[in-house]
């Protein structure tokens, strides 16, 4: 028996669909798994501990998306409807797809005795790694024992650096880990620099199943006939929005988006002719299939549009020299797969660079070579457990 520690709970549809398929890949290889669902105590000596997480920008930064998002209910009450429905649509996936749980595991001390009874804990991608969630020491698996097999299986740490003060604790864990593998190019050069391991950039989950076997967990259902470009946007850039605009009256499509997902935001309000809230990850996954278009800043967004083969272009959604940026997953899909070109260029008019046709059959080439690498390392990491 597996345990797995994924956020396959997370209400985001790219994080949702990548714990899809992380479990899938785990059943085609006949192996017995349980999400763990661990639960901790805030007591006194927990808040003490991630007192320094203060002192960490990625995660002030989320939080002060969480508190833009909440601030947006108040004075939104529309906004806050909406994203309910969204949210019980997520709810509504996770408990149909999500099934294999272990009890839940009331604090920490609970967590460790219960973790005995695997042969191997698996942990990996979604940035699970981020030095915000390092005091938690729960995705970097410190609380497996020695003796229990730990796999990282295309872990995250989302950043270019890691902060100073965190480096003794990141090389402590890593050390602990016999089985790592990496989602970033970036990622693997941090292992190496803090531990001294090479270590395989390996495909994030959803890569492992092309589009067809995405057809087979996830049925086709085109719900809308007329081209259309699909933007999918995390970050708040006005001027991304305009952009599309401007490309889809080029192209004469209309533009289907998702508001307000992380925040609200106010150049979302007049953004798309179709813009639903009932969405949970298959219904998303099938409006990008859709499409005639792909515009997206998130990771995920990319990555389905590369095993859809869409026309789609890319945009930062974090500035180059942010402190905060997770744009290095995104650099190294573009990077590995030869796809440098469909980053967002200002220069040059969006519906120019959508309409480029990209070569998939190269792509598709170079996908089937680090498909076989992934296979490779995950053989190696599971071998001999039932």
């Amino acid at each position: 028996m597996i345990g797995v520690c994924i956020k396959y709970f997370h209400e985001n549809y790219g994080g949702m669909l990548q714990a899809l398929a992380t479990v899938k890949i785990l059943e085609e290889r006949g192996l017995k798994y349980e999400l763990i669902q661990y639960e901790k105590k805030k007591t006194m000596l927990f808040i003490i501990k991630s007192l320094p997480r203060l002192l960490n920008k990625v995660f002030l930064n989320d939080k002060i998306e969480i508190l833009k998002k909440k601030h947006g209910f108040q004075h939104n009450p529309e906004f806050a409807l909406n994203d309910n429905i969204r949210m019980q649509a997520f709810k509504k996936f996770s408990g149909e797809h999500f099934t294999n749980l272990s009890e839940i595991y009331h604090g920490y001390d609970a967590l460790c005795k219960g973790v005995i009874k695997y042969q191997a804990v698996v942990t990996g991608s979604d940035q699970l790694w981020s030095p915000a969630g390092l005091p938690t020491n729960y995705y970097n698996l410190m609380f497996v024992p020695n003796d229990i097999r730990k796999i990282s299986y295309a872990s995250s740490f989302g950043v270019t650096q890691i902060p100073w003060y965190q480096k003794k604790r990141t090389k402590k864990f890593l050390k602990r880990i016999e089985y790592i593998s990496m989602r970033e190019n970036r990622g693997s050069e941090i292992v190496k620099e803090l531990i001294g391991r090479d270590v395989c950039t390996v495909l994030d989950p959803v890569f492992m199943f092309d589009k067809d076997g995405w057809e087979t967990l996830i049925p086709v259902n085109q719900e809308i006939k007329a081209p259309y470009i699909f933007a999918y946007f995390l970050g708040n850039s006005p001027e991304q929005r305009e952009a599309v605009k401007k490309a889809a009256e080029k192209l004469g499509c209309k533009i289907v988006t998702l508001r307000h997902l992380d925040q609200y935001i106010g150049s979302d309000e007049q953004f798309g002719d179709f813009a639903p809230y009932d969405v949970e990850p298959a219904r998303f996954l099938n409006l990008l299939r859709g499409a005639q278009y792909v515009c997206t800043d998130s990771f995920h967004g990319s990555v389905f549009s590369i095993i859809h083969r869409k026309q789609f272009v890319i945009f930062n959604r974090y500035d180059e020299n942010s402190t905060y940026s997770k744009n290095s997953r995104i650099d190294t899909v573009c990077q590995n797969l030869n796809l440098l070109n469909r980053r967002f260029v200002r220069s040059e008019q969006l519906y120019k660079q959508l309409i480029k046709e990209i070569d998939y059959i190269a792509v598709d080439a170079q996908l089937k070579k680090l498909k076989q690498e992934t296979d490779d390392y995950l053989d190696i990491a599971f071998k001999s457990i039932g």
